[in-house]
């Protein structure tokens, strides 16, 4: 599990201005404002504040007020990182996921799909719909009727516009060289950790009130 090279660091704090501290501060986490975020990306976007800030609200859009269940989403970005090979966000939504009902055995058979794994319809067509999206760049009529079977019109853009943008996000915390939290237990896509602790659910932003505590950094 080693690190990508870095090549955006994070924002030196000489440069915060008000700008990098709305990109640093906007997820709510504690004296972010003050002490910049524990969260490295957001402190590499800091670089660009202006896109940093509208990357935030389309992000928390995607993760927060996605019309998919927290399982499908969890399930589809799972299935993005490793298809793009995106350690840092493998990483983190494997906490994620457990946190959203998925186990280990899960997370392993998403990795290994078609391989494995006891899915039903509607989870095999997310990630049928990831695997066409990023090979083909569209998806097929079989996949759509599918999807529509399941998923309402709202659910499907959802879906789509997810797919695209964690796709998006991996390739720019991979070009950039974004680092895993120094200070976390990175989890490898073998699913072990390099403690040899059994990875634990994490909490997204605002679910809990130690949320920030789950991530270990």
């Amino acid at each position: 599990m080693s690190d990508i090279k870095p090549r955006i660091p994070p924002l030196p704090r000489a440069e915060w201005t008000d700008d990098a501290r709305e990109v640093f501060a906007y997820w709510g986490e504690p004296n972010a404002w003050e002490e910049g975020s524990k969260t490295n990306v957001l402190m590499v976007m800091g670089n660009h504040p202006g896109l940093g800030k509208v990357y935030n609200i389309w992000g928390k859009h995607l993760l927060m007020a996605n019309t998919l269940s927290t399982r499908h989403l969890e399930i589809l970005i799972l299935r993005v990182a490793w298809l793009v090979k995106s350690a840092y966000e493998w990483h983190n939504h494997v906490g994620y996921a457990l946190n959203a009902g998925l186990t280990l055995k899960d997370i392993a058979a998403i990795r290994d799909f078609p391989e494995g794994g006891d899915w039903d319809e509607p989870d095999a067509a997310v990630m049928r719909s990831v695997d066409e999206l990023k090979n083909d760049g569209t998806l097929s009529d079989a996949t759509w009727e599918t999807l529509g079977r399941h998923f309402n019109t709202q659910q499907k853009m959802d879906l789509v516009f997810s797919i695209g943008h964690y796709v998006m996000t991996s390739w720019a915390l991979s070009s950039f060289g974004v680092q895993i939290e120094g200070a976390a237990d990175r989890i490898g896509f073998d699913l072990r950790t390099e403690s040899g602790k059994i990875p634990g659910k994490t909490y997204k932003p605002g679910e809990t009130e130690d949320w920030t505590d789950s991530r270990g950094y």
